[in-house]
């Protein structure tokens, strides 16, 4: 599997002058994916995690179990949100149980579709701010702070970034102040096209950082209570991408190994 390096990526952001740093981590392994076809809900075993402080949503491996797959979190999208599928298509699948609320804003330079099922979000879809996303759009990128939520592996929200690190190697966090200092962790063998995001206290970040810190900080040590607080699974909608995070090259499954 080839790597791309976090720099790459970074020095990338920067040559195309992108305020969607959102669609382009710090840091990533390169993606090889195909997107499956709609296939019924089958059920996947996964480490249960149990909540040792709900307030702060920490989880710890015990017992197994049966995990639907319209919640799973994998390189094809989160639950039934697929990469590459229109929102209209994942509306017309959803059915009318569902609902869909736009936020906006959501987040600096985006805004969000919430799809929400009795009463909870499951998950966002995400856009650039200032624009509509329509029935005919395609879905590029999908963040989920929902726990119920889980890679085949059970990690998820919740799940301490110590436990994550022993399920998929080593951590690294990262930030930058470019993209308004939003942390981000990755793993050395974690799942393709995934994006993980840190909870932090307030003026505290989950890792430990050397000072003085400067515009790009990296760092592979990290608090002991740290979580992980979202995930994110996307592709980049745009041909000047590196190749293997293109959504065309992902869709049509011609990723490089």
């Amino acid at each position: 599997m080839n790597n791309i390096s976090s720099n790459s990526i970074f020095e990338w952001g920067k040559k195309n002058k992108t305020k969607n740093i959102l669609l382009y981590p710090l840091f990533i392994i390169s993606i090889l994916v195909t997107l499956a076809a709609c296939n019924p809900p089958t059920s996947t075993t996964i480490p249960e995690e149990t909540p040792k402080n709900p307030s702060k949503d920490v989880v710890s491996k015990s017992k197994t179990t049966k995990v639907n797959s319209s919640q799973l979190i994998s390189p094809q999208g989160i639950g039934d949100a697929r990469l590459g599928m229109t929102y209209g298509e994942l509306k017309k699948s959803l059915g009318s149980e569902v609902k869909f609320e736009v936020k906006s804003p959501f987040m600096v330079d985006f805004d969000a579709i919430a799809v929400n099922k009795d009463g909870k979000t499951q998950y966002h879809i995400i856009y650039p701010a200032n624009t509509t996303f329509s029935d005919s759009d395609v879905i590029t990128t999908i963040i989920t702070d929902n726990p119920d939520y889980r890679t085949d592996k059970g990690v998820g929200v919740g799940t301490t970034i110590k436990d994550a690190q022993a399920t998929y190697g080593e951590a690294t966090l990262a930030y930058s102040t470019a993209n308004e200092s939003r942390e981000s962790v990755s793993f050395a063998n974690q799942p393709k096209n995934l994006a993980f995001r840190p909870s932090t206290s307030p003026q505290n970040f989950a890792g430990i950082y050397k000072s003085p810190q400067g515009e790009y900080n990296q760092t592979k040590e990290f608090r002991d209570d740290a979580v992980i607080k979202s995930v994110q699974v996307y592709c980049i909608s745009s041909s000047e991408a590196i190749k293997d995070l293109r959504c065309d090259v992902i869709t049509q499954g011609k990723a490089s190994k």
